[in-house]
C-alpha cells in the first residue's frame, strides 16, 4: 500500500474556503438514501440516519451491501422517510422502494414476508434502539481478492457500536478534494460522492488538494453556527464502493485506487461534539 503524497500543506480549511455541498441520510443501512438540504444533528449523527436495517432471522446478522455474494446489490433498494424526522420525536414511517419499483411502507402488514421473498432469505426490518443494548449487532463483509486489503477473497464479521447500525462512527465526511484526487489517479473511473455514502460532502478551496481530510484527524470541525464534530479516524473502504449504483457502473478500480494511493481510505469518521442544524452552504472550519 502507498500513501499519496499530495495532501494539503497544513491541517486547515480556511473560512470561506470550505462549505457543505452535500448532505445525505440513509434510513435503512446499505440501501440508497436521500439527499437533503438540511438536517438536525444529535450525538447519534444526522437524525434518522441508519436507524433501520435488514436482519437475517436465521443468523441474527445484519444484511447489506458489504456481502454482495450473499445478498445481491442492496443499492437496488431505496429508502426515504415520508416526512423529515425530528430529534426527540417518534420516527416517521420509511418508504422502501424495491428493485422492481414496488413501494412499501415500514409499518405496513406483511412487510417481512415481502422483503424475504425479494431477498430470497427470511428477514425482518429492525430498528436500532440505543437503550439497554449490551452489545452491538453483527454483520458480514466480503473482501475481494485485491492487493492492499487486510483480507483477500474471504468473509469476515464485525460488531457495530451497541444500539446502532453504524459501522464505526455516527458521521462520515468526505471532501471534494479527495474525489478530485481519485479522479486524477484513475481517470477511467466514475468517482462521485454518492459511491462513498457520506453524510457530509465538503467543498474545499483551490489551495486544498489531495486527501486533505487525512490531516483533519484529531481535530474539531465547525459547521455553521452550531454543529461541531470531532474527526476520529480514516474511513477504510470495502467492496461496496465498487458496486453499481444507479447509473454508476461496477468498477473494482475504484477500490484498487484507494488501496494503492491512500491505504484503502476515502473520507473520515467523526463524532458529534455539539449538535444543531446543518445546512447546505454552511461554512466549514477546522479548529
Amino acid at each position: 500500500m502507498q500513501t499519496d503524497p499530495s495532501h494539503s500543506p497544513s491541517p486547515s480549511v480556511h473560512a470561506g474556503g470550505g462549505s457543505v455541498v452535500g448532505l445525505w441520510r440513509y434510513p435503512v443501512k446499505s440501501m440508497l438514501g436521500e439527499e437533503l438540504n438540511a438536517s438536525e444533528v444529535t450525538e447519534r449523527g444526522l437524525v434518522g440516519d441508519r436507524q433501520f436495517a435488514i436482519v437475517d432471522t436465521a443468523t441474527g446478522k445484519v444484511a447489506g451491501a458489504k456481502n454482495p455474494h450473499k445478498w445481491g446489490n442492496f443499492f437496488d433498494f431505496r429508502a426515504a422517510y415520508v416526512e423529515p424526522p425530528q430529534a426527540a420525536s417518534k420516527l416517521p414511517a420509511v418508504r422502501l422502494t424495491l428493485p422492481d419499483g414496488t413501494a412499501l411502507m415500514s409499518d405496513q402488514p406483511h412487510l417481512a414476508q415481502i422483503l424475504s421473498k425479494t431477498l430470497g432469505r427470511e428477514v425482518v426490518l429492525a430498528q436500532a434502539r440505543d437503550e439497554g443494548e449490551l452489545s452491538g449487532a453483527t454483520a458480514e463483509e466480503y473482501w475481494p481478492d485485491m492487493e492492499g486489503l487486510d483480507h483477500r477473497d474471504t468473509v469476515t464479521e464485525w460488531e457495530m457500536p451497541a444500539g446502532t447500525f453504524f459501522d464505526i462512527s455516527v458521521v462520515h465526511l468526505i471532501t471534494t478534494a479527495t474525489i478530485d484526487r481519485l479522479r486524477a489517479l484513475y481517470p477511467e473511473g466514475r468517482f462521485e460522492a454518492r459511491r462513498f455514502r457520506p453524510n457530509i460532502v465538503v467543498a474545499t478551496g483551490p489551495d486544498e488538494q489531495g486527501f486533505v481530510e487525512n490531516d483533519w484527524i484529531g481535530h474539531a470541525v465547525a459547521i455553521g453556527d452550531q454543529v461541531r464534530l470531532q474527526i476520529t479516524g480514516p474511513c477504510s473502504r470495502c467492496v461496496m464502493i465498487t458496486l453499481p449504483q444507479g447509473d454508476l457502473p461496477q468498477d473494482a478500480g475504484i477500490l484498487r485506487t484507494a488501496a494503492q494511493h491512500n491505504q484503502v481510505n476515502v473520507g473520515v469518521y467523526a463524532d458529534v461534539i455539539a449538535g444543531g442544524t446543518i445546512r447546505r452552504g454552511d461554512p466549514v472550519t477546522l479548529a
